[in-house]
């Protein structure tokens, strides 16, 4: 499954093609504060030995601190995450409580596999539309160190009438050999899905070195051991997936991760990681009474399946039919956040929908991350690893109107 938003910020004088979308009313939901941690390597990076509801607690911390909203005024929260017991419902419900929630929030937790983050968003953006609540919390997380997907399915322990489906058995796929089944049946180069990545790669240095994620990164104190199990307090506050200098002569020297003549490497896919996200969202009245922060209006949703054998292509997809659902084109949007787990699935997609260029991943975080999308960009989101994706974005005075996120 795939999930996909559009994001209508605040800052329409930015724009000079303001999209079709109506103006504001008191019964938008609205973003208020879309904040996440660094995303860094699982097993190697800084968030290596910290567990799910640590990154859950401080994030929150920083969270209930940047919006000043009294936490009793949050009426519900909900997690997305793919490799934790119950979908990490106890150490959700955990770390709420842990970062300031009192008792009387509720948490509840999702599943999408890499659309959980912002299925978890969705969730609550359907309760505030339906009257449930006004004020609520989505976001994601996953510790891809301490929970990884080889623990997550075991094939002995599925029904053997699976196997006699050809649909159901494609859902044991791995996602490596989804990349290569792209790459061989829309014929994806390996040297266009290189050039992708050493793009995606250039994008995110850049915008490091530019500071562009500054305002979205909650830089958080934790504790990592050596090899020697030494324990030393380090501080991550930086993403640590983007490679400089990356070339497309350096990526073709890597040899095929999942099958000995196939396309799909270490270096045009995205690494396993460790995040989180979250987003304070509300019905704008609501926020406007609170007096809360407006970053963007939440305007269309929509998750469309494809075949599980090529189960990246999902963007080519979904992009068209939430268009359609909120009575835009694909000109009225000025950044796409495409689903970058592997490079084979993202150039299909980019050809599909003839995306130019420039509107593309501006700031390159999708390869470069991961794939957990618990983590709202596991979970970009909102939070992005080997299945998953933290999608979780952040949308500023300098970004435009109109913004897809995809996976």
């Amino acid at each position: 499954m795939n999930r996909l938003t559009t994001l209508s910020g605040q800052f329409s004088h930015l724009n000079d093609n303001p999209s079709r979308v109506a103006p504001g009313n008191s019964d938008d939901v609205v973003i208020c504060a879309a904040l996440r941690t660094a995303i860094t390597k699982a097993k190697r990076g800084g968030f290596k030995d910290t567990y799910p509801e640590d990154l859950l607690a401080n994030l929150l911390v920083a969270l209930l601190k940047k919006t000043k909203i009294d936490p009793s005024r949050i009426q519900d929260v909900c997690i997305g995450n793919v490799l934790q017991p119950g979908a990490g419902a106890l150490g959700s419900r955990i770390g709420m409580l842990m970062g300031g929630l009192p008792v009387s929030v509720p948490v509840n937790v999702v599943n999408r596999q890499c659309s959980s983050g912002l299925q978890a968003v969705a969730n609550i953006v359907a309760a505030i539309k339906s009257g449930f609540i006004d004020v609520g919390i989505g976001g994601g997380v996953e510790s891809m160190s301490q929970f990884d997907m080889m623990r997550t399915l075991n094939p002995e322990k599925l029904s053997e009438k699976v196997f006699e489906d050809e649909q159901g058995r494609n859902c044991l796929i791995p996602m490596g050999l989804t990349s290569e089944n792209v790459a061989e049946k829309y014929g994806i180069s390996r040297e266009a899905q290189d050039q992708l990545a050493k793009e995606s790669h250039d994008k995110c240095v850049k915008a490091q070195e530019q500071g562009l994620f500054k305002e979205e990164i909650v830089p958080l104190n934790v504790k990592v051991k050596d090899a020697d199990g030494v324990e030393k307090e380090i501080i991550v506050d930086r993403d640590d997936g983007a490679r400089k200098a990356t070339t497309v002569a350096n990526l073709a020297k890597l040899k095929p991760a999942f099958q000995a003549n196939g396309t799909t490497t270490a270096g045009n896919s995205s690494q396993v990681s460790d995040g989180a996200a979250l987003v304070l969202l509300a019905r704008r009245s609501a926020a406007e009474k609170l007096r809360l922060p407006i970053l963007a209006r939440f305007v269309a949703f929509t998750v469309v399946g494809v075949p599980p054998d090529i189960m990246g292509i999902g963007p080519a997809v979904a992009i068209p039919a939430v268009l359609e659902q909120a009575n835009l084109s694909m000109d009225d949007i000025d950044i796409f956040e495409l689903n970058e787990a592997f490079a084979s699935q993202a150039v299909y997609c980019v050809k599909k929908l003839n995306i130019p260029k420039e509107k593309l991943n501006p700031k390159g975080k999708p390869l470069t991350s991961c794939t957990p999308d618990s983590f709202l960009m596991l979970g970009r989101g909102g939070i992005k690893c080997c299945n998953e994706d933290v999608v979780l974005f952040y949308i500023n005075k300098r970004e435009a109107i109109n913004h897809f996120q995809s996976d």
